[in-house]
């Protein structure tokens, strides 16, 4: 089993460093170290910030690559228009169990991430700079970097500023999920889509970017766009930042120019010399099977031309010695967990689609098959957020680049290799803990288990009516699991599934295999034969 990756991984650079410079001398550039490496860096206005943006090409580095420069214009366009003073907000929420990147540079050079949301502050006259984050170590580190400046978010401060600090979520990175956790909400899609462009934190025009784009911004102010270009591509200029795991020797992230081969990276970090597949992008990406591997570069264009995705900059490689759709199967029961809980698509259609991979791994033949490809078109485009889309992509793109594995488990007897793992998973495949949304908040599996009494059962199906997201209905028209986990979010809804059971066929046990005494309030504990009446009404 491939462990989960530490915070701060072993850190490498192909060429001369940008972002990392300096990394060889100490583990954290704090803000004197900074200016030593980096040196001092002059205002810009709005329009120069644009004009060096569209010039370099620079696009958002978590993961959907908008131009950087259009979402500049439109916040300051959006403030103009309506006189008000934007906000600059700083991803730095990476929640994905590969990546790392932005976890790096925060970690080691906050600076520069604040050098790029400061000089974008300052050019548009915004009084408010948030840095959104999900770990004790980020937001340990963004907190001293903004303590060093002399920034805080007092009343009276020309830029208050301060971190806000969510669950370890993916549906947390979400642009949308930030900006509503910043104005108080929880941290989660609100269920329509507005460009926070035009209306952010607070009603305000916000601009929103990845930690690393701001990072990347701050080298072209201080070295124009003549320098920034001589590295990389033409038209893609720069260095990339990736976290490159799974089967490979060194765990590490890496600092590349555009256009270095993929196989190189894959050998800095001791992969197989010829791996089964690399998924790229991260969990929201997509597979390159070994033939494509020699032939892609590491760059947004050159990954999606051989069917690819730079994505959040995680490269993923496994070996010939374990079975694919097993290793993607427990990738997607662990972004069916991820669900916000709060459209139809994601809570039910990632739990179906995981169920019908894993009926394909057990010899459900063709139907199982077709089942998962149906799931996956249903779901896109259909979300209150990015997390289906991104997940059925990774689902299609499984069917896709392992079609003899697939064969093999659908007309066969399968592909007779075990599941090594090799994918990292937080903890148990589940949400870390030890901080918001881990194992105390929202996120993920609760300490309950909810069992059916086929002694009592009738088939009534309200428990799927109220649950859905643990109960379906089979085609006799009973509940198709006899147990199942509770996700957080679903707790209340859990109790009345409970309470409302015509048959009095469901109870709520706590499962604390392997997990400390909490302290949240649990859902009530039944013993076996007690239903409705146990828990009141």
């Amino acid at each position: 089993m491939n462990e989960a990756l530490p915070d701060v991984p072993e850190v490498r650079v192909v060429g001369l460093p940008q972002l990392t410079s300096g990394f060889d001398l100490v583990e954290r550039l704090d803000l004197p170290m900074h200016l030593k490496v980096h040196g001092p860096l002059e205002p810009m206005g709005g329009e120069q910030l644009a004009q060096l943006s569209e010039r370099i090409n620079l696009k958002g580095r978590g993961g959907a690559g908008f131009p950087f420069h259009r979402k500049l214009r439109s916040v300051a366009e959006a403030a103009i228009k309506r006189g008000v003073r934007p906000v600059v907000v700083v991803n730095g929420s990476e929640d994905e169990p590969a990546c790392r990147k932005d976890t790096v540079l925060i970690n080691r050079a906050p600076h520069l991430i604040l050098d790029g949301a400061l000089l974008c502050a300052e050019a548009m006259g915004a009084r408010t700079l948030v840095i959104g984050v999900t770990r004790e170590s980020t937001q340990r580190s963004m907190e001293a970097a903004l303590a060093e400046r002399g920034l805080n978010n007092g009343r009276r401060s020309a830029l208050r500023a301060r971190v806000q600090r969510n669950p370890v979520r993916m549906v947390t990175g979400a642009a949308a999920s930030l900006i509503r956790s910043i104005d108080g909400g929880p941290a989660i899609p609100p269920g329509r889509k507005v460009s926070a462009s035009r209306s952010g934190v607070g009603g305000a025009p916000t601009l929103l970017s990845n930690a690393e784009t701001f990072a990347q911004l701050a080298i072209a102010a201080r070295i124009g766009p003549e320098r920034y270009g001589n590295t990389g591509l033409y038209d893609e200029p720069g260095t990339v930042m990736l976290t490159v795991s799974g089967a490979v020797a060194r765990p590490m992230v890496v600092e590349v120019p555009t256009g270095v081969p993929l196989r190189y990276v894959l050998q800095l970090a001791g992969a197989p010399p010829v791996p089964q597949g690399v998924l790229t992008g991260g969990y929201h990406g997509k597979w390159i099977d070994a033939a494509t591997v020699g032939e892609a570069i590491v760059s947004r264009d050159s990954l999606h031309q051989v069917g690819g995705s730079l994505g959040a900059g995680a490269i993923l490689p496994i070996g010939q010695d374990t079975c694919p759709l097993g290793e993607s199967l427990r990738v997607a029961q662990w972004l069916a967990q991820e669900s916000a809980g709060q459209c139809g698509p994601c809570y039910l259609g990632l739990p179906a689609a995981a169920r019908g991979l894993e009926d394909i791994l057990n010899g459900g033949g063709p139907a199982a098959l077709e089942a998962v490809k149906q799931v996956a078109r249903n779901v896109k485009r259909r979300g209150a957020c990015s997390h289906p889309d991104g997940s059925a992509m990774f689902l299609e793109s499984t069917v896709k680049a392992f079609t003899d594995d697939l064969a093999a488990h659908v007309l066969g007897n399968g592909c007779g290799r075990p599941v090594e793992g090799v994918l990292p998973l937080f903890e148990g495949g589940r949400t870390p803990a030890g901080g918001p949304g881990g194992g105390g908040e929202e996120g993920g599996p609760s300490r309950q288990k909810i069992y059916v009494d086929w002694t009592l059962c009738r088939g009534h199906g309200l428990c799927a009516d109220i649950l859905p997201e643990v109960f379906q209905l089979g085609a006799d028209g009973f509940p198709t699991v006899a147990q199942a986990d509770v996700p957080r979010f679903a707790e209340a809804k859990a109790v009345r599934a409970v309470r409302r059971c015509p048959a009095l066929a469901l109870r709520i046990e706590e499962d604390g295999r392997g997990q400390a005494p909490s302290s949240r309030t649990s859902l009530p504990v039944l013993s076996p034969g007690r239903g409705r009446r146990a828990l009141g009404r």
